[in-house]
């Protein structure tokens, strides 16, 4: 009887774990990082897995601040303040979120932060534990974006259908019964009548030639995405080319077209389809600026992308017309178009083509002051997007 006594003991003193067991088993643990930190926020260990993570050796980051491995953007949210005073009062403090490494590659990670307290109870600092998940947030922002363009494709599928039942056709019957017209009664009427028809029926015919490239245009970034092949481009060069382009109407009209944008501006996207953008907002700026006006483009960066202002002196527009701008509503495209033949059409060509460039496009206008139309375009090519419009939550237990 007293050697079965004696053997759990003998057993629990001779199998009690060391600290280099502990340090043998965080270090094993390459697919997260576990580090630890001071009642200050200081990294003072560093796991294996941290640094085939984050990229930092050990002596790279003992002593360097928490905020290290947070982005800019977290960083003035005061995200990492956050989750230590959460970590304070609920025990712990969780999230999902995308984080920097020592080469500025983004990488999504789940998070845990909790206390480190003493054997005597006193408080010694954190520890902080991270899961790389961008592989499996990629799936599901890939799927997600699947879903988004089956849904958008099905929607423009619909809108170009209705365009060319609606703005084609009516006014391509128009154009038959004038032809009709003019061969019935060609033989009994005036010079003059007939020359003012014809005038009318080449028009027209132009008008919706314009209007059937703009659709030609449209559908191409939808179902021939082959067509596209972004790169690293000089912005100048492509404005000066649209200005180039642009200069006898803005000298017939006496308005001031400029930019303000430094030579070595460059921007990550497909060159036809930055042609096309620019072309179309500054061809709109020029429709609705009056003759004296100015037209200023001018860009900046922020974070890793440009800002492109087109800001012209014009008539403006309503609150109502600016909702509605860049959606394919049909009734929408045929006011727009009584006014400029195409305009409608045109500003959805630009919004898709910014958003097949990993951009987006907003406008802000005052009526009798004039417009901006703001866009925006990478700097370099898009690794991942961060903050998704739709949150992804991973059990802890993953």
């Amino acid at each position: 009887m007293d050697k079965k006594e004696e053997n759990p003991k003998i057993l629990k003193n001779k199998y009690i774990p060391t600290t280099e067991f502990y340090s043998q088993i965080i270090d094993s643990l390459q697919d997260y990082s576990i580090f630890t930190l001071d009642k200050e926020f200081i990294i003072n260990s560093w796991s294996s897995g941290s640094t085939k993570i984050f990229g930092y050796e050990t002596e790279e980051v003992i002593g360097e601040s928490f905020d290290l491995i947070f982005t800019e953007e977290d960083l003035k949210n005061g995200i990492p303040k956050r989750e230590i005073e959460i970590a304070l009062k609920e025990g712990r403090a969780t999230d999902n979120r995308w984080h920097i490494a020592k080469d500025k590659s983004l990488f999504y990670a789940y998070g845990l932060v909790f206390p480190l307290i003493g054997l005597d109870g006193e408080m010694l600092g954190y520890v902080k534990i991270l899961r790389d998940l961008t592989d499996r947030k990629q799936s599901e922002d890939a799927i997600k974006k699947y879903i988004r363009e089956l849904e958008e494709l099905n929607t423009h599928k619909e809108s170009v259908m209705a365009i060319l039942s609606h703005d084609l056709r009516s006014p391509l019957s128009a154009i038959i019964g004038t032809a009709k017209y003019l061969k019935e009664n060609f033989h009994r009427m005036k010079p003059s009548a007939v020359q003012q028809m014809l005038d009318l029926l080449y028009k027209s015919s132009t008008d919706e030639l314009d209007m059937l490239d703009y659709l030609v245009e449209w559908a191409r970034i939808k179902y021939a995405s082959d067509t596209f092949s972004p790169t690293k481009i000089k912005l100048v060069e492509y404005i000066d080319k649209v200005f180039e382009t642009l200069n006898e109407t803005t000298s017939i009209n006496a308005i001031n077209l400029h930019h303000e944008i430094e030579a070595d501006t460059s921007v990550f996207a497909d060159g036809k389809m930055l042609i096309s953008i620019i072309q179309n907002i500054v061809s709109n700026a020029i429709k609705h600026t009056e003759k004296g006006g100015e037209i200023t483009v001018s860009a900046k960066s922020k974070e890793d992308k440009i800002i492109v202002q087109v800001k012209d002196t014009g008539i403006g527009m309503s609150k109502e017309i600016m909702e509605k701008l860049f959606t394919p509503q049909i009734k929408t495209l045929s006011e727009t178009r009584k006014k400029d033949k195409g305009a409608g059409i045109g500003l959805l060509l630009v919004k898709g083509f910014l958003e097949k460039n990993d951009g987006e496009i907003w406008v802000e206008s005052t009526e009798g002051e004039g417009s901006s139309f703001y866009f925006t375009l990478p700097i370099e090519k898009p690794l991942y997007k961060i903050g998704s419009s739709d949150e992804i939550m991973f059990d802890e237990s993953v």
